[in-house]
């Protein structure tokens, strides 16, 4: 009978440390973390029930929604067309700088050089 109380004790305190100042109701955050820890049984379960706004799940706000629509917004760098045409971009100038260099040389960098015999 110890073991119970004690646990909702330490999950509520922790789902209240967890929580956004935004998302309490009715009181502050520190007035809440106070009241499960000073009022051992009845505050966890006030917190429980009156103390954060709870999202509904018609409107599909929970931890599942949220990981689909993180993996949706996420990319890998390979997979993504914007990384990839910075790399390109990026490599625009070392290309061109390369060929402004064999201009002044008089050497092409695409002309090879014929194998010695």
């Amino acid at each position: 009978m110890f073991l119970v109380p004690l646990a909702l004790t330490i999950y509520a305190f922790i789902d209240c440390l967890n929580t956004s100042e935004e998302e309490t109701k009715h009181l502050p955050k520190i007035a809440w973390v106070f009241i499960i820890l000073l009022f051992w049984i009845v505050g966890p379960v006030v917190w429980l029930i009156a103390g954060k706004t709870r999202r509904s799940a018609a409107g599909a706000s929970g931890p599942g929604s949220w990981q689909r629509s993180r993996r949706q917004q996420w990319v890998a760098p390979d997979d993504n067309p914007d990384f990839l045409k910075s790399l390109k971009d990026d490599r625009k100038p070392d290309a061109e700088a390369e060929e402004e260099r064999g201009r002044r040389d008089g050497t092409n960098p695409d002309d090879k050089a014929p194998p010695a015999s």
